[in-house]
């Protein structure tokens, strides 16, 4: 019943910039008769709440910007580009995944064909059009003047904004809460998401807005953290295959590194979630030449390295 759906707060950072704090998180930057909504939700119901207030105060809505494309992040942008025309700007590759939602399922099953249960809106929204394919730099859409900056780890192509002192940081980082609920995070490769969080060390602002989490003026401290946590998973799993001296299989680091951060699930979704994050975590171990990898009996096998591989 969509006449009972709450009124949601929109809260003020600054003279142009305002976000929602929600599940996920959605910003909103006003300049003058240009109106850009920041990532849009999971789905159709989220973003009509944020929509239902932006027109409660008369407050335009003309262009959409999605920081990277899970589809937790653009679930509802079909919706506001059939209601409002919006012009839709995304980074690039990410743009295919928008363009074309079906390959977010299909690369986290290993490309084969996804199975009907992972056609749902955690891992698939509805497809969109992107007016404009961007990647890190300095751009202006309508009057709003906007700094991208590149911060892959999370998703591949994946972009912060930096505008008016107010850094929408997407999924460069995480609350301290959603650190501790989720206990293994999402991440594609471990050492790029720890480089993303140094970078975001560097970038001039007043504050930011997470993609999951509250705005903080003082957000090095929670940046800071999120490197902590990483780098203490880092080392939990090097210790682990350091225990296995004749290597240890993917398949057994999935499930001992999950035992270790007590990550249950009987879903296949979550389950291929928790399988890519971990990997990530042994990528960056690769990349730091902490261990090698081998087949061995088909199976993809992991040891320390000890000299020359």
């Amino acid at each position: 019943m969509e006449g009972m759906i709450p009124i949601m707060t929109l809260q003020s950072i600054n003279e142009h910039c305002y976000y929602y704090s929600t599940a996920v998180n959605v910003g909103y930057v006003h300049v003058g008769n240009t109106g850009m909504i920041i990532d849009a939700g999971i789905d159709d119901s989220s973003i009509k709440k944020v929509v239902r207030e932006l027109e409660t105060r008369k407050l335009p809505i003309t262009h959409l910007f999605i920081t990277h494309a899970h589809a937790d992040h653009y679930g509802g942008a079909a919706y506001l580009q059939k209601k409002f025309g919006v012009e839709t700007i995304a980074p690039q590759f990410e743009r295919a995944i928008l363009n074309n939602p079906g390959l977010e399922p299909l690369y986290l099953f290993g490309g084969n064909d996804p199975l009907p249960e992972l056609h749902n809106k955690f891992l698939e929204g509805k497809p969109i059009e992107v007016h404009h394919e961007i990647t890190e730099g300095s751009y202006m859409f309508g009057e709003i003047e906007l700094q991208a900056y590149l911060v892959p780890g999370h998703s591949y192509h994946q972009l912060a904004l930096n505008l008016y002192g107010c850094l929408f940081a997407a999924d460069a980082y995480f609350s301290e809460e959603q650190l501790e609920k989720h206990k293994i995070p999402y991440i594609t490769d471990a050492e790029a998401a720890i480089q993303s969080l140094i970078k975001l060390r560097e970038i001039p602002c007043d504050g930011a807005v997470p993609g999951h989490g509250e705005y903080e003026q003082q957000f090095l401290v929670t940046v800071e953290k999120n490197i902590d946590y990483h780098e203490k998973v880092l080392e939990e799993l090097f210790q682990l295959i350091k225990a296995y001296p004749e290597g240890i299989s993917h398949e057994s680091i999935v499930e001992q590194l999950c035992g270790i951060y007590k990550v249950t699930t009987t879903k296949l979704a979550p389950w291929l979630l928790y399988r890519t994050a971990v990997t990530a975590y042994i990528i960056g171990l690769i990349k730091r030449e902490k261990i090698v990898h081998r087949i061995e009996n088909n199976k993809w096998m992991f040891i320390e390295r000890k000299g020359e591989a």
